[in-house]
């Protein structure tokens, strides 16, 4: 599906955790073509002084209603003013955008899943547990109150993510790479070892699991969370160095092969 620039209506956006809002949006030719790991690229209604458009992982499509989810975290000023669209609200994208996650037909999947990083695995999960593969899901984030997608999760699989908090106020104390190192572990010892690890999050995250799972013999895939100021590939703004050169995470990701990317 080539590129559309789709004129969506916001139906909700509400606060779901500790600075992270869950906005729905009619979008039902981007929902219908989008696949796992792609994005779109929102023109923010009333911004009018920031002309840019900003980069945002879909959640959870849904095809027969044709809407879209996108969680984001507010951290500056064109997301705290994404916390005032109304329902009704008018809004552009450009989408679907980039390159899709990988997983193999069979096997067994490990991802991983750091903060708002969990959300752009979802529809990759999905298309696993639809598939012949199996797959075990990771989620790490600051807080307890942070988890805001571990229920979707856990609806999917039919039991719990591994979770770890950073205060351990719920599942492991600490960070969530420690239950990475321990399933990939358990996996070998057991003579099933994982054939394929995804991994979305903040980037020292990415690049410690990128680590274990080549200590492990098992390929990866990392989703690059990169400042996008065109989307298609133009501006060359959002670059990540690999061992084939300098790629637009637009465009040539955001999904990589973790063992070609130069952290």
């Amino acid at each position: 599906m080539g590129l559309i620039n789709e004129t969506v209506q916001v139906v909700s956006n509400q606060q779901v955790g500790p600075r992270l809002h869950l906005m729905v949006l009619d979008a039902p030719a981007i929902a219908a073509g989008i696949q796992p790991g792609q994005f779109v690229h929102m023109k923010v209604p009333r911004m009018e002084a920031h002309i840019l458009r900003r980069p945002f992982s879909v959640y959870v499509r849904d095809v027969e209603a044709g809407t879209i989810d996108i969680l984001y975290q507010v951290v500056g000023f064109g997301t705290d003013h994404m916390t005032s669209l109304q329902p009704g609200e008018e809004c552009e994208l450009i989408g679907p955008v980039g390159a899709v996650w990988n997983p193999p037909a069979q096997g067994r999947c490990l991802l991983v899943g750091g903060g708002v990083g969990a959300a752009p695995l979802f529809m990759l999960c999905e298309s696993i547990v639809a598939s012949d593969a199996s797959v075990d899901v990771v989620l790490g984030a600051q807080t307890e109150a942070a988890l805001v997608c571990r229920d979707r999760y856990a609806k999917l699989l039919g039991d719990e993510p591994r979770c770890a908090t950073d205060d351990g106020t719920y599942g492991r104390a600490g960070f969530c790479t420690s239950l990475v190192q321990e399933a990939l572990q358990q996996a070998a010892e057991e003579g099933a070892p994982y054939d394929y690890v995804a991994v979305c999050g903040p980037e020292p995250l990415m690049k410690i699991v990128a680590g274990l799972a080549a200590d492990a013999g098992v390929r990866c895939e990392v989703s690059m969370e990169k400042r996008m100021a065109c989307g298609i590939g133009a501006c060359l703004s959002c670059v990540v160095d690999t061992v084939d050169g300098k790629k637009r995470a637009c465009v040539d990701g955001p999904v990589f092969d973790a063992g070609k990317v130069v952290w």
